[in-house]
């Protein structure tokens, strides 16, 4: 099985007593095959998927399996696909494609080296046809190498068209691009083309639109990356998550916070993953202050030398679907050569996780469909995948009852009180003897084996499941209970029991049928049980929960 190690501060989500959470898995379910080095997938806002094939063609997938025989657009005539990151790279569709019909498509143009060139089409009145003739060259920025060409085109929740470019290709940025905001190369563009003519405009809020006199071309958004061949937009904060293809040791995932355009610099080629002043002698470098730092590297040495094998990192997207709500909120992303897939959690990278381990090589893009729904492209084999959860139930929930502890149906069980195991605790149903915190891990089958939250019982040596219950309002409470004797049991006496067993609260009553009214101001937060004793003997009792 593979090693997947990180260049990262690694805080798995481990209960304090070494019993894992939960952690979101991943399978890939065949969504469509047949296709020729398929390497972008696109929305147009509707049931269907758009699979950009490297030659120069569009493919629709409709339903699974369902994958309609006449391309969508075809502009094999003009695509110069020879080198291995040549092609038809990306697809985007405009904001208002339901009214307009335009999406613009970024593809390598020319002979040798070639031309970037990102143009504008437009949808004939059949939905499922483009013409191909209809196209409208909007940028265009020659090539002097083959390699590093970028590849994803996005608009952002902003309305406005951004564009990776790799840094000109060749090795070790020796054209110098990537620290050059004279040329797009190695950096994000960022233009309005809502106009829908032959020209764009510059947004106003971009890092380097008032350069009046100034050769820094307003349209870069942001700079000093070396291939970012697939990136993305979180559709839910609008955050962008880059992945970096590297050059000789590392692989790196970049990120950059929604709304904020004030021109990052991501440091190539000063420097490659966490490692600074990369080649220096091509060229003065700054201060390690003046770039943005990856989120995440991944090294290029071989499992059989310890290292994890990675190539080429194929950024991939938020899941924001609602189908697998395991996967909600997760980053997931790969790698070209060592095919494992992998998170960040939301809310911070610190916890990188791996969700699928392969073999497979030649995965080369992710896309999302019109619910969020996530998919990947292989280029080798030529298909599609569906990203799923193998794991789609819910995290189990235990059941209070009296004396007794009852787990969801599965296929075994293991109890566990204060994260030991508890010998021969192995059956759906527990009968806690001490008080404690319970955890239950339930065998759904394989590889699906979850465990439950933490229940805080009480047992307070009260076993006898006839004892009768009070009613406490509210439950969780805050300041005070009202404590309500519906039996009409004869009290003398009230005790609150924290989750020790300790005695934190005394009360004497006359309760029989009349309500009594407990103040809980001083007592801290947590988990009581309130007993109601007649001569020394506790004659019913219940859990109160104090919050605040």
């Amino acid at each position: 099985m593979r090693r997947t190690t990180l260049i990262v501060l690694l805080a798995h989500s481990i209960l304090s007593w070494g019993q894992p959470l939960n952690r979101p898995k991943l399978a890939l379910h065949p969504w469509a095959t047949g296709f020729t080095q398929p390497v972008n997938i696109s929305s147009a806002g509707d049931d269907r998927l758009f699979i950009s094939e490297k030659g120069g063609t569009v493919r629709i997938i409709t339903d699974s399996m369902v994958v309609l025989e006449r391309p969508f657009l075809d502009i094999t005539d003009r695509v110069d696909n020879a080198g291995n990151e040549q092609g038809m790279l990306g697809m985007a569709f405009d904001p208002g494609y339901q009214e307009n019909g335009y999406f613009y498509m970024y593809y390598i143009f020319g002979t040798n080296a070639g031309f970037s060139r990102i143009s504008r089409f437009q949808v004939t009145a059949d939905p499922d046809s483009a013409d191909a003739s209809s196209e409208q060259v909007l940028y265009t920025w020659e090539q002097p190498e083959w390699n590093h060409n970028g590849g994803t085109i996005q608009f952002g929740p902003d309305g406005y068209l951004y564009m990776a470019f790799g840094d000109g290709g060749g090795g070790n940025d020796n054209y110098q691009n990537a620290q050059d905001l004279t040329d797009p190369l190695g950096d994000i563009i960022r233009i309005d083309v809502s106009a829908h003519n032959d020209t764009f405009l510059i947004p106003p809020d971009n890092p380097f639109a008032d350069q009046d006199g100034s050769d820094t071309l307003p349209e870069i958004w942001a700079s000093g990356l070396r291939n970012p061949f697939r990136w993305s937009f979180d559709r839910t904060t609008g955050d962008v998550w880059i992945g970096d293809v590297g050059q000789i040791d590392w692989e790196e995932v970049d990120f950059w916070p929604g709304g904020d355009h004030s021109g990052p610099n991501f440091g190539w080629r000063c420097r490659e993953g966490f490692i600074t002043n990369y080649n220096v002698d091509q060229g003065p470098c700054g201060d390690s202050a003046d770039y943005v730092s990856p989120v995440a590297a991944f090294d290029h040495l071989p499992e059989n030398q310890g290292g994890q094998g990675w190539c080429s990192v194929m950024g991939g997207y938020f899941y924001r679907g609602t189908t697998w709500p395991h996967l909600y909120g997760q980053y997931i992303f790969t790698d070209y050569c060592a095919g494992d897939f992998l998170t960040f959690a939301e809310g911070g990278t610190s916890d990188v996780d791996t969700l699928l381990m392969t073999t497979t090589a030649g995965f080369s893009g992710f896309g999302e469909d019109v619910d969020g729904e996530m998919y990947v492209t292989n280029i080798n084999e030529g298909q599609v995948s569906k990203l799923v959860d193998p794991c789609p139930m819910a995290d189990p929930v235990i059941v209070e009852e009296n004396d007794h502890l009852t787990a969801p149906e599965g296929l075994g069980y293991q109890w566990l009180q204060d994260g030991a195991v508890i010998a021969d605790a192995v059956d759906q149903v527990f009968f806690p003897s001490s008080s404690g915190n319970y955890q239950v891990v339930v065998d759904f089958g394989a590889p699906c084996s979850l465990i439950s939250d933490t229940v805080f019982f009480i047992t307070a040596g009260v076993g006898a499941a006839s004892l009768p219950r009070i009613r406490l309002s509210p439950n969780p409470a805050r300041e005070e209970v009202l404590m309500n004797n519906p039996s009409g049991l004869p009290v003398d006496r009230l005790e609150l029991l924290d989750a020790l067993g300790r005695t934190a609260l005394v009360v004497a009553s006359r309760t029989s049928a009349q309500r009594t009214i407990l103040d809980i101001s001083a007592l801290p937060t947590g988990t009581y049980l309130v007993c109601c004793l007649r001569n020394g003997e506790t004659v019913a009792r219940e859990r109160l929960i104090i919050s605040r």
